[in-house]
């Protein structure tokens, strides 16, 4: 009965870690996919109008679920171990239910990461926002600056 509990504890975190590597999605302005490099893109210019700070979801808003079911699961091991019994399965019930919480609360944010929301004055006098991680390059009100589109896909550089 150990060595079940035992594979089914690391068989969750396994797959809380795998969950963990999932939740990367760069929008940063220096960070090509594969199928994006030797595209050709459109190149604009223009003047930052505004810069503030926001935070970028990468799950749309809408956790997957993983968080609260690999919580829920390692918790309810982790619980059941407590007691024996009646007392036992009271105990996986709580550790289920309070692993799921935590295991949302923790999916949730590790999938918010901090962004920028540039706004641009083209040349043609057209305004653009445009939102992407800070990956390091500052932007302020007056720099001229870039823009690369292509593929629906736009990126704010110097």
């Amino acid at each position: 009965m150990k060595a079940t509990r035992s594979s089914v504890l690391t068989l969750a975190i396994v797959g809380l870690l795998a969950m963990t590597g999932c939740a990367y999605n760069s929008s940063s302005p220096n960070m090509y996919t594969s199928s994006q490099a030797q595209r050709e893109a459109t190149v604009r210019f223009g003047t930052v109008e505004s810069v503030r700070m926001v935070k970028i979801s990468s799950n749309d808003g809408q956790p997957s679920g993983l968080g609260a079911v690999g919580g829920g699961a390692l918790g309810a091991v982790a619980g059941s171990a407590i007691g024996g019994g009646r007392g036992s399965i009271a105990a996986a019930i709580i550790g289920g239910i309070a692993g799921a919480v935590a295991g949302n609360s923790i999916e949730n944010g590790v999938a918010v990461r901090d962004g920028l929301e540039i706004t641009v004055r083209l040349d043609n006098g057209d305004m653009r926002a445009i939102t992407q991680s800070p990956n390091g390059e500052l932007f302020q009100a007056g720099q001229r600056v870039r823009l690369l589109s292509s593929g629906g896909v736009t990126r704010v550089t110097h």
